[in-house]
């Protein structure tokens, strides 16, 4: 099953994939709104990027924090003729699989998290409108030491290559500059 306007942007840290889905989520001509998945915290690097990101988005763009429900916020945000952007799958993992301490969320197990990939393909396989989701490249580094850093680059490259079979159109941004990888 695959979603009828789906983007996937991929990228690594600081490649400007966020600014190339803000452009095409702009230039898409439909009313956007924005699905935000870090979470706020009191760290402030943290503070200090989200702050980047609120002030490089227009500001009539509605902005939707969505916690762990990243799915059901999709289900409810998307509609059609409007633009629906995600940024990032990366923080929205970290939020399922390394919770802050003082949070009622526990780490997810695997089958817990399996079957929230699944309603996240679900929901993006279902949405109406146009769709842009965002999310790192993390297999272009060396093998990490440690197993919960392992774990989550396993979980980003499985969710990543989830988000692109289902995607038309893949990007891949290097440098600022996209390549088409599908579509």
């Amino acid at each position: 099953m695959s979603a009828h306007d789906l983007t996937f942007v991929l990228g690594g840290a600081r490649s400007g994939k966020s600014a190339f889905a803000e452009r095409l989520a702009s230039e898409s001509g439909l009313p956007v709104s924005y699905l935000a998945t870090a979470a706020v915290s009191d760290e402030p690097e943290m503070r200090a990027r989200i702050a980047h990101h609120r002030a490089s988005r227009p500001a009539h763009w509605p902005t939707v924090e969505v916690g762990r429900d990243l799915a059901g916020a999709v289900l409810e945000t998307a509609r059609e003729g409007h633009c629906l952007l995600i940024d990032c799958l990366p923080l929205w993992l970290a939020g399922w699989l390394c919770p802050p301490d003082d949070g009622p969320d526990a780490p997810a197990d695997d089958t817990q998290w399996h079957d929230v990939v699944d309603q996240l393909a679900q929901a993006l396989s279902t949405a109406p409108g146009k769709l842009i989701v965002v999310s790192n490249e993390i297999g272009l580094g060396v093998i990490p030491m440690g197993s919960l850093t392992r774990r989550y680059v396993d979980e980003l490259g499985r969710l990543n290559q989830r988000v692109a079979a289902l995607a038309p159109q893949v990007r891949f941004v290097v440098a600022g500059l996209p390549m088409a990888v599908k579509g």
